[in-house]
């Protein structure tokens, strides 16, 4: 259960990290080169996801070790992939505008990535009342994490409504950031 949380999870904080770190990470190459800066924030989420799929191969082997046959529905898990994918360049396009003006947003984006964790149910399950409660439910993140998880292990998505909510949130958000990159990537060179 925590295994697959935390695979889910450090694929989407370790590209938001890398995302937001992109573009101040290449600076030389975008002040000398005229190119395309989404491709920067784009393929931060490369490392990631091959260590994503690293831990998939890790978790199988933990699955076959323990003899845990996992439900059929596993083979839809790359379907929740693809908006936890969204979702992190979305944050990503973001906090790579916003580290392109502020040069510590780097610094902020790793704590902040680290303080989410514990405020997502990612190793615990989901909290039945208090604050804790109402984070969770208005948190993307924990909706995409137990989609998958759930998948695996349960055979079926528990929570339907959150799920699909949060597919479009990621989809508003990834194409949002996007087109407000594309108009202001032409100014990202003189703050770099």
């Amino acid at each position: 259960y925590a295994l697959l949380g935390m695979t889910f999870w450090q694929l989407f904080a370790t590209g938001v990290t890398s995302g937001g770190n992109s573009l101040t990470a290449s600076g030389d190459m975008i002040t000398r080169i005229n190119f395309s800066r989404k491709s920067l924030v784009l393929s931060s989420i490369g490392k990631p996801l091959i260590s994503f799929f690293i831990q998939l191969i890790l978790i199988t082997v933990l699955f076959v070790f323990y003899r845990i046959v996992p439900a059929k529905t596993v083979l839809l898990a790359p379907l929740v992939l693809i908006p936890i994918i969204l979702l992190t360049l979305g944050i990503g396009f973001v906090m790579a505008l916003l580290s392109a003006i502020v040069k510590d947003t780097g610094n902020f984006l790793a704590l902040a990535m680290s303080l989410m964790m514990y405020a997502t149910p990612v190793l615990y399950s989901k909290p039945m009342k208090g604050l804790l409660l109402e984070i969770t439910r208005y948190n993307p993140m924990y909706y995409l994490i137990s989609a998958g998880r759930d998948l695996a292990l349960k055979g079926t998505i528990i929570e339907v409504n959150g799920f699909i909510l949060s597919v479009i949130v990621s989809i508003i958000l990834f194409t949002a950031s996007i087109i407000g990159f594309h108009l202001t990537e032409t100014r990202i060179a003189e703050r770099i």
